[in-house]
């Protein structure tokens, strides 16, 4: 009965999108620019590609003796996972990647899925997700804001060595571009050497299935910037600055939504946000022998959510996955030019004032049943 709360029926996903007004307005996801009186059936797809996750339950009991659904508190955390694994989708399939039902797909494919999977053993399930949050302070069950999320899979990415991913989560809404070229850039390198290695870096992400081991010397980069846009609401002066994040090719969303109310945001229309909701409860799913995943409840099939940009809760997490050098330069060009009052900082130099920066290494974990 008290999982009955969050249930939510999956209806199927007409093929007018007739929730969309009509509209000369272009519809932007992650960086991809829709137009709904031309191409709404290529709006559909992009939207249909994305991994969605949601409540499960009847996993395996969280640390042995926990709960078995995440149900009314894991909201973020699935939010967190869907934004990764876009990442993921983003580095080994391409951006331009579309998922179609009952279509066979690429290993690589299901071996993103198989990392997400709500299972002790995977490397970004909601047991690993949960139990390292012990460590921010949340005890298993209690719910995630974004920067708690951000700091829980910049440690699991450490445990990642198929990804290899650098995670930076920013401090103080300062994004300092001296500690991402430390993290990212494996010495021994001279200068010349790693700017080459960042340029062969940025036009291997485009690659389709072009993974194997990227640049020798640079990791791939998740950048996280927990923002607070307000006090109790949004501050208008943010509105067109956090829209203009969306068209980005980097763009990997946005975490956000309500208080104990978690959505990832993907794009805009207008004023309206437009987001996957992770508020439905289905059954655990695992992988086949074969070591594919029957993957019918992974995609969101139902029309897409919208919310009014002011109704958004002040404290979000903006998402990017950098070609670094190009990204800089949109922030600079697009982001921080004539703004009054600048959403983040983005600074050549780390703040003489701040403790070193000491790239992160893989922690001792310690928490029962990890």
């Amino acid at each position: 009965s008290v999982l009955s709360r969050y249930e939510n029926q999956i209806t199927i996903l007409s093929d007018y999108l007739e929730e969309f007004p009509e509209t000369d307005e272009p519809v932007w996801i992650l960086g991809r620019q829709h137009h709904l009186n031309t191409d709404k059936s290529k709006l559909l797809l992009d939207i249909s590609a994305r991994l969605w996750f949601t409540y499960r339950r009847k996993f395996s009991p969280i640390g042995g003796t926990g709960p078995s659904s995440d149900a009314g508190w894991g909201c973020m955390l699935r939010c967190g996972q869907m934004m990764l694994a876009q990442a993921l989708i983003c580095r080994h399939l391409g951006r331009d990647w579309q998922w179609e039902k009952h279509k066979k797909q690429p290993e690589e494919y299901h071996r993103i899925l198989r990392c997400f999977l709500d299972r002790k053993d995977c490397c970004y399930s909601i047991h690993q997700m949960a139990q390292m949050g012990v460590g921010e302070g949340k005890s298993i069950g209690e719910w995630f804001g974004p920067n708690t999320v951000a700091q829980v899979l910049k440690k699991l990415a450490l445990f990642d060595e198929w990804n290899s991913l650098a995670v930076y989560v920013s401090m103080d809404n300062t994004v300092v571009i001296e500690d991402i070229k430390k993290m990212c850039w494996s010495p021994p390198q001279s200068s010349s050497a790693a700017h080459s290695s960042a340029h062969l870096h940025r036009s291997a992400l485009g690659q389709n299935k072009n993974t194997a081991g990227f640049c020798a010397g640079w990791k791939p980069l998740l950048l996280i910037i927990p923002l607070r846009l307000g006090i109790n609401h949004i501050n208008p002066v943010y509105i067109d600055a956090f829209k203009e994040c969306f068209k980005m090719p980097q763009s990997l969303g946005a975490l956000g939504g309500k208080p104990n109310n978690a959505y990832y945001f993907i794009g805009f229309l207008g004023n309206e946000l437009i987001y996957l909701d992770p508020h439905t409860t289905q059954s655990f799913v695992d992988s086949e022998e074969n070591g594919t995943v029957d993957d019918q409840s992974f995609h969101c099939q139902q029309a897409p959510h919208r919310m009014k940009i002011m109704n958004l809760d002040p404290s979000v997490a903006l998402v990017e996955e950098c070609d670094f050098d190009n990204w800089c330069s949109l922030v600079q060009k697009e982001i921080l030019k004539q703004q009054s009052l600048r959403m983040f900082e983005l600074v050549q130099k780390h703040p003489p004032h701040w403790p070193p920066f000491i790239p992160p290494t893989k922690p001792e974990v310690t928490t029962s049943g990890a």
